[in-house]
């Protein structure tokens, strides 16, 4: 890794009061490892995603907490409450991250994922208060404030390290975001397996309590690290927004490093805007849909295509995968342990994702999308082709005295193979679409619209994971749609769709500063972007006397 000693100070001139450079290759400080551990631990907030979206299979697995939300004796938490504890996070997720839009550019990135933890501690202490009054009721509320908690949290800690991380490793420094829901997903489980077995409260409590360290390290550790200068810019705070440069650069405040970097930054601002006025707070959100759908840089298709790929990351079916699929197969008598192959599926996810921090700044943003997609949607249809022939599909009735709707798998080894299949789909999955939607929707947007652009975007992948998971069981449900392998068609069809997405409308945006990014979007088509170089510098090309920068701290 670079430092800042080992290579000559960009040559720069001097306008306005800051330093300004010709050369777009010289607009950013070498990388130091203080300057990659920074910006590497925001993504430790996927925590929060993947343990909240993992543990509560298991509480409403523990008989204690059956005999709470229910009744005495009952076998199991009866489906409508079900789908209401599960669904409730969603639904407060949702609200969150269009709410942190708003709020990431009235107090910052960093203080909007502080409130975000603290909403998130207060949903956790109420979720703690089940089995206590309603019960019910403890457990709903609880989600639904976490989830409002969790939603500010997964929309801006992507802001915020977008816009903090350098371009070069800015990739890779996201994907961890991905990594850590994975990380997260594992710990779940492990938790939930751990403490299954006991018989007081602590079977349900235990997996609850443990989201408050989740939340005090996120947050304390977020108190220590700067805010993000683009934010600063955006409010015209100059001194701030060179002081958290420095910081996250591990350069002095007056290296010409610095001075460049922030000159690049406020021209990009000037120049966006130009283009988008500051408005009202209908307007600002309004300026998110203007523009028109056949001009790849408008604000509308950067909109659409933020939300769309966190739309087409949850068609992948990969929440049918890690919600689903277990009794799913497990219904064919070809597995014994339910957890075995949840854990073999968790695993696989969690040591995938590190692959894209390499893939995805050696080979780019597009080009693993492209690559995921043709390799998700060949297992799919191969799951899918092996079911429907000889393997799910073909069983018989098997009854015992324990269980008469017993039934097994006529050809165990196809079954076997289609789980093969399925964990390559998760590999495929978690190294490309699992961090490279989260990557781009970071990076497509202008300053002026990004917080409402990112929220938006994250929006949509809590909507659509919410519509996956509401409509899945009716396609497979034995007294409803019983598709069995035959869902994976649909897997596969909505792969192929991500794939023929990809290549007409997804550019590619390595190794481009996020100023960059607007000016490639602006004069290239989402096909030939992999062939873009900057020409220019913002700051180059702007002045940088002007009165913009000339305004006091907002």
């Amino acid at each position: 890794m670079s430092t800042h000693d080992e290579k000559e100070a960009p040559a720069a001139s001097h306008v306005g009061g800051l330093a300004t450079t010709q050369d777009v290759e010289r607009i950013e400080a070498p990388v130091t490892w203080k300057a990659y551990l920074l910006c590497a631990f925001a993504s430790f907030g996927g925590i929060f995603f993947g343990y909240d979206s993992g543990y509560i299979n298991g509480v409403l697995g523990s008989q204690i907490f059956i005999d709470a939300v229910e009744f005495a004796g009952a076998k199991a938490v009866s489906e409508s409450r079900t789908s209401l504890i599960v669904s409730i996070l969603s639904c407060g997720t949702f609200f969150g991250a269009l709410i942190a839009g708003d709020a990431a550019d009235w107090i910052g990135r960093k203080w909007t994922v502080i409130l975000g933890c603290l909403i998130y501690i207060i949903g956790v202490v109420i979720q703690m208060l089940t089995g206590l009054g309603d019960p019910l009721a403890a457990i709903v509320a609880g989600r639904l404030i976490a989830g409002i908690g969790v939603g500010f949290e997964s929309a801006v800690v992507i802001l915020y390290m977008s816009e903090i991380c350098p371009r070069k490793v800015r990739g890779a420094l996201v994907a961890g975001y991905q990594f850590c829901i994975t990380i997260g997903i594992m710990l779940a489980a492990c938790v939930v397996y751990a403490t299954e077995g006991r018989t007081d409260t602590g079977s349900y409590r235990i997996p609850i309590a443990i989201q408050f360290l989740w939340a005090i390290i996120l947050a304390v550790g977020l108190m220590l690290l700067p805010d993000s200068p683009r934010y600063f810019v955006k409010k015209a705070n100059l001194p701030a927004a060179t002081d958290a440069l420095a910081r996250l650069r591990g350069q002095p405040k007056d290296s010409e490093y610095i001075q460049v970097e922030l000159a690049e930054i406020v021209a990009n601002e000037e120049y966006e805007r130009q283009l988008i006025p500051n408005t009202t707070w209908f307007g600002s959100w309004a300026n998110c849909f203007k523009g028109s759908l056949f001009k790849a840089n408008s604000n509308l298709r950067k909109t659409i295509l933020g939300t769309s790929l966190q739309m087409m990351q949850q068609w992948t079916g990969v929440n049918f995968i890690f919600y689903y699929s277990t009794p799913f197969l497990k219904s064919t008598g070809a597995i014994s342990n339910s957890f075995v192959i949840s854990m073999v599926f968790t695993v696989i996810n969690v040591c995938s994702t590190p692959i894209s921090f390499w893939t995805v700044e050696r080979f780019g943003r597009r080009t693993i999308l492209l690559w995921g997609a043709v390799g998700m949607l060949i297992c799919q249809f191969l799951v899918a082709i092996i079911g429907v022939t000889v393997g799910f599909n073909h069983t018989y009735a098997a009854p015992t005295p324990e269980d008469p709707e017993r039934t097994l798998a006529n050809n165990i080894p196809a079954v076997n193979a289609q789980i093969a299949f399925i964990a390559i789909f998760i590999f495929f999955f978690a190294s490309t679409w699992g961090p490279g939607a989260w990557i781009l929707i970071g990076e497509i947007f202008p300053l002026p619209i990004r917080s409402r652009g990112v929220g938006l975007s994250t929006a949509s992948n809590w909507l659509w994971n919410t519509i996956i998971a509401v409509i899945t069981p009716y396609m497979v449900g034995t007294d409803k749609g019983n598709m069995k392998s035959s869902v994976f068609f649909v897997w596969g069809g909505l792969c192929t769709l991500a794939l023929i997405y990809t290549f007409l409308f997804v550019p590619e945006t390595k190794g481009l500063s996020l100023e960059q990014v607007d000016k490639m979007m602006e004069e290239t088509t989402p096909r030939t972007s992999a062939k873009w170089k900057p020409h220019s510098t913002f700051a180059g090309s702007q002045p940088t006397d002007s009165a913009y920068l000339k305004q006091e701290s907002v």
